[in-house]
This record gives structure tokens, sequence and C-alpha cells, in this order.
């Protein structure tokens, strides 16, 4: 959605976008049509700052048949406190508060750089493609076979990249659900950013997502360390669990140390269990 502002005035550091996000005056500037929930396109301003955010009050939640009604945008949240205690920033700032349609999650707007399949240095590399040959090409780590119409398929594939790495060990974590390529946002300097996080921490399996490119693979030597300093983190009492119990039930805290412990133990990027179908639909 074209915007003449979509950055705060100066560069603010994480704990004051954060304060911008949680405090400033919430004003709504149109809709987000092609989301299955209310998405609202917004600015947030204080202090002579102000930012482009994205709104999802939880009064425009779909109901969903393994989720408890009204808990995504917490679910949102916690994922944020998540990525935030990986040290890899891979969600954008987001919080929960009180807006013009009820409580509901608040994440700052990221401009995505544009992608483009010619090499010339001109735009971000793509993330995804679909390719003709059997097995990926240099670079490329293979996902699954996709129709293509006309009786046809097309091998799907994610870049080998390391920030894509990180995202599915984070995926692996947070129980996502529904990783998705629309989800994936490379911003300017190289960022990347996942969004869309409402269906995570399920105390069940429901990890579903589009780079299982490094599955069964060891975690790399960043990713070990991350997620034993995790396992500390999410120890009872510590202050991320405290968190964390404002926004999730304890039943899902304890299944995110077993995912934790699980990672730390098997010191492998998890496979499909094949009890729940791998890969979203649709997956863009």
């Amino acid at each position: 959605m074209p915007a003449p502002e979509r950055i705060p005035s100066r560069s603010l550091t994480g704990t004051e976008l954060v304060a911008l996000l949680t405090e400033g005056e919430l004003t709504v500037l149109g809709q987000i049509r092609e989301a299955s929930n209310a998405v609202l396109y917004c600015t947030v301003a204080r202090d002579g700052e102000e930012a482009a955010c994205v709104y999802k009050p939880v009064a425009g939640e779909q109901p969903l048949w393994d989720f408890p009604d009204g808990t995504l945008a917490a679910r949102e949240v916690a994922a944020y406190e998540i990525s935030e205690a990986t040290g890899w920033g891979l969600v954008p700032p987001t919080v929960l508060r009180d807006g013009p349609y009820g409580e509901g999650m608040c994440q700052l707007w990221i401009d995505a750089e544009p992608q483009d399949d010619e090499d010339d240095g001109a735009a971000e590399p793509p993330l995804l493609a679909l390719v003709e040959d059997e097995e990926p090409g240099e670079g490329w780590k293979a996902v699954a076979h996709a129709e293509v119409g006309g009786g046809r398929t097309a091998l799907l594939v994610h870049a080998d990249d390391a920030r894509l790495r990180r995202l599915a060990v984070l995926d692996a974590v947070i129980n996502n659900g529904d990783r998705k390529g629309g989800h994936l946002l490379p911003a300017p300097g190289g960022r990347l950013y996942g969004i869309d996080h409402g269906v995570t921490f399920n105390a069940d399996d429901k990890l579903r997502t589009l780079l299982w490119g490094w599955a069964g693979e060891p975690l790399t030597a960043e990713a070990v360390e991350v997620v034993e300093r995790l396992g500390t983190e999410l120890a009872p009492g510590a202050p991320l669990v405290t968190r964390l119990g404002e926004l999730i039930t304890e039943v899902e805290i304890e299944a995110l140390r077993g995912r934790v412990a699980g990672l730390r133990a098997t010191g492998r990027h998890p496979e499909p269990s094949g009890e729940w179908p791998s890969i979203p639909w649709p997956p863009v």
C-alpha cells in the first residue's frame, strides 16, 4: 500500500520502536484486503516520531479449529519475544495494545526490497523458485515437487541463505504452522524479516513451512549456541517466561521448552513428522 512515510523520521533503537508502537497514537489509513484476518495499515505517532505499522485487532480474527479464539495477536507478540531472545532480530518490533477496534497486535511496517530473477545486482535475488530440474542447482535447497499445470511438475527450491536458515530454526522453536513465501520480507541493508506468526506455539506439532531444505542436517554452530541459550532463558521464573506467560498458556510454554530441548539433544534441523501437512497451502 503506497504511503509517503513508512519509516521513523530518525533511526530509532528497538526499545524506542517498541515504545512508539505501544504508546503512540494509532491512525488507521486503510485495510490490507488480501489477508484472511483483519489487517489494517496505520501510522503511529508519539513525541514528534512517526512510523508506519500493521494493526491486527483481535476482533477481526477468524476462528480456527486448532487454536483458541482471540489468541492470534498474542502469539505474534510471543514470536517477537522469542526472535529477540535469539539475538537474530527476525521479527519486526511487535506489541499488544489497544487501538481503534480494540486490543490487537501492532507491528512495525517493513518495506520489502524488490526481488529480481536476474543476477545483475539491481535487486534482492529471489529466495524461492520453481525449477525444471530434478535436483536443485548450486546455492539452492530442494523443498518438494509441485504441480504447475498441464500435467507438469517442477521442483520448489529455496535459497541456501544463512538468513533463511536462521528463520528455519526460529520456526522450529515457535512451531510455526504457516511459513509461506509471502511472509519473507528482505529489507534494506541485507536484513530479512518474517511476518504473520499468528498460528504458532501450538502444543501439538504443527510445523508447516517452505524452508525444509535443511531438514535432518546438523544445526550451525551459531544455531546450537542460540538454542542452548534459549534453554536457559526458558527456565521457570526467568524474565522471558514471565513475558510469555502473559501471551500463551503454561501448556504451550512447556511444549516450547520441549522443542528447544529436542533441538539441543539432536543438534539437527527437524524433519517433517508425516502426521501433518508439511507445506502450507497456498504456499505463497
